[in-house]
C-alpha cells in the first residue's frame, strides 16, 4: 500500500508519538494494517510536477523520487512506479526513517523544482530531527 500522506500538526492535530520522534506516521500506518505492505512514496513531488519533471530513463537530467519502506517488495513496486513515471528512484527505508523527506526537511523544500539522485541522497542526509 502506497502511503502518500505527510504529517503535518497544524492539520493532523498533535500526536506525541510522532512528534517525540518515537515513530513515523507511516509507522502508525504500517500498525494500523498490518497486514499491509506499507511504503511511504509520492510524498515530496506535486501532482502536476509527475508530469512536467519526468524523465526518460538514462537521460542525465533524471530527477529521483525516496520512497521508505519496511518489506523490499514494496520499494520494488514504487521504484517500478518511479520509473514508469519518469524517475529514479533513492531508498531510504526502513519506515522509521520516512521522516527525513517530510515537511520542512531538506528534501521537502527542494522539492519545486525536483532533486538529481545525487542531491536526494545529500537532502536525506542532511535532515535532522525536528525540522520535518
Amino acid at each position: 500500500m502506497l502511503d502518500t500522506n505527510n504529517y503535518m500538526a497544524w492539520r493532523d492535530g498533535n500526536f506525541a508519538v510522532i512528534d517525540e520522534g518515537r515513530k513515523t506516521e507511516h509507522e502508525l500506518r504500517q500498525e494500523q494494517l498490518p497486514t499491509s505492505k506499507i511504503a511511504k512514496a509520492f510524498t515530496h513531488i506535486q501532482a502536476p510536477r509527475l508530469f512536467q519533471l519526468a524523465r526518460p530513463a538514462g537521460t542525465p537530467d533524471r530527477l529521483a523520487l525516496a520512497v521508505s519502506s519496511d518489506y523490499p517488495e514494496a520499494v520494488e513496486l514504487v521504484t517500478r512506479l518511479y520509473d514508469q513515471f519518469g524517475f529514479d528512484t533513492v531508498d531510504h527505508s526502513p519506515l522509521h526513517e520516512s521522516w527525513r523527506s517530510g515537511p520542512g526537511t531538506p528534501t521537502w523544500q527542494h522539492h519545486v523544482y525536483g532533486q538529481s539522485r545525487e542531491q536526494l541522497v545529500a537532502n536525506l542526509q542532511q535532515a535532522k530531527r525536528g525540522s520535518e
